[in-house]
């Protein structure tokens, strides 16, 4: 059992699930207490990391492509503050943040996790009902239907056509881009059927244009990730555009894997599996892939977890 425990939020490890709880403090993003726990099963890993900086740290998690519909729904467009799977560290808890990762990295290691693309989500998504507001609409979902309602602030065609009701049933995708700069963001509804056009955000009436603020990112992030998770899954064929691998996510996925070897084992354990195991730890090493001491510590982590 590895635990890290700061001001920005708890991590706890048992060597199947990463459970991370946010802070309390004013300070931690609303989006991530929102959210509350999430608990992230060993197999969505695809790497972890701690960042030294000049006041402690930072531990970041990375989930394997598909493993999450928060993270491909918002398409890597969270802020640092925002994303739940990082936690700021402590300066006098540096050292507990590295052993973490350290024991992260050993049962992936051990578990032969793949890091490419998930075939299912393998976290669930927000839970519903949910409500949200925009710049120039609120928006409800209660699992089953999307209902969008107009502000004074809309254009006059979107108050002109009166509320949106997108049963869940109905839609292809759903497409969540945050503000940059002075170019507001939005969060937009495919239709089934319908011919994709680009028509801009605030005359669109299955988009709801986002101004940035920090509950309006987070609200209508967590509403996004909740759609994506009931409709079917972006590596299903019949998806078309969305089952591509998205620009951001790709570059995401290309980053350093944190040493750990790209291969995917079975997962089935058999009497064979210590020695099997045990083999390809050495051939790990004598391929330069393990340091003597990380070898010496997955040896004996592999031993306890099959005696």
């Amino acid at each position: 059992m590895a635990e890290l425990l700061t001001h920005d939020g708890t991590w706890t490890f048992d060597d199947e699930v990463i459970r991370i709880v946010p802070g309390r403090d004013r300070g931690v993003h609303k989006l991530r207490q929102t959210l509350g726990e999430v608990a992230v099963p060993l197999e969505a890993v695809a790497g972890i990391a701690y960042e030294p900086g000049r006041k402690g740290g930072r531990l970041r998690l990375r989930l394997r492509e598909g493993a999450d519909p928060l993270l491909y729904a918002t398409g890597g467009g969270l802020p640092d503050a925002a994303d739940p799977y990082q936690v700021s560290v402590d300066a006098d808890r540096t050292g507990v943040a590295e052993y973490f990762a350290d024991e992260v990295r050993h049962a992936l290691l051990l578990n032969q996790v793949p890091t490419g693309p998930t075939g299912s989500y393998l976290l669930p998504g927000p839970k519903v009902p949910l409500s949200a507001g925009g710049g120039d609409g609120a928006l409800t979902f209660d699992g089953e239907r999307v209902t969008i309602s107009w502000n004074w602030t809309a254009e006059e065609g979107k108050k002109s056509a009166g509320a949106r009701e997108l049963a869940l049933r109905d839609l292809a995708a759903v497409e969540w881009r945050p503000n940059v700069g002075l170019e507001n963001g939005h969060l937009r509804f495919r239709v089934k059927g319908a011919q994709f056009t680009a028509q801009p955000p605030k005359h669109d009436p299955n988009c709801v244009v986002l101004w940035g603020m920090k509950k309006e990112l987070g609200h209508t992030a967590l509403l996004a990730a909740a759609v994506a998770a009931r409709l079917p899954h972006p590596s299903d064929p019949a998806q078309g555009h969305q089952g591509e691998r998205r620009p951001e996510l790709l570059a995401k996925q290309s980053e350093p894997q944190d040493g750990l070897p790209q291969r995917v084992a079975d997962h089935a354990e058999d009497p064979d599996a210590l020695l099997r195991r045990l083999r390809e730890l050495g051939e790990l090493k004598r391929d330069g892939i393990l340091t003597d001491e990380e070898f010496t510590t997955a040896k004996s982590a592999l031993l306890r977890r099959f005696g």
